[in-house]
């Protein structure tokens, strides 16, 4: 059977602005618990990805990373917050 792959539709949900901290902090965390892994599995920074060498060009600190990369990792963070609200969730952020 061939996979069919059926996300969550959110394209109805608008997210306020306020969101966007929490989405940054997300898509930082996102790429830390990536690095975290891959480094447990015996990667290592290299100028250009190499399987056979365990070597990746993005196991540096998000801040460091190229805009392309920290785009992946906002969307990823941004869909999530999203699937979150259509399933019903409400996001409060803490009190000041």
């Amino acid at each position: 059977m061939e996979y069919q792959p059926q996300p969550i539709d959110t394209a109805a949900v608008n997210l306020p602005a306020a969101l966007e901290t929490l989405t940054e902090q997300l898509a930082r965390h996102n790429h830390d618990v990536w690095a975290q892994g891959r480094m447990a599995e015996g990667w290592a920074y290299g100028p250009a990805r190499d399987d056979s060498k365990k070597l990746h060009p993005c196991l540096v600190a998000y801040e460091e990373l190229p805009d392309s990369e920290k785009d992946y990792d906002r969307r990823t963070a941004l869909e999530t917050l999203r699937a979150i609200v259509t399933l019903g969730y409400r996001i409060v952020p803490p009190p000041v």
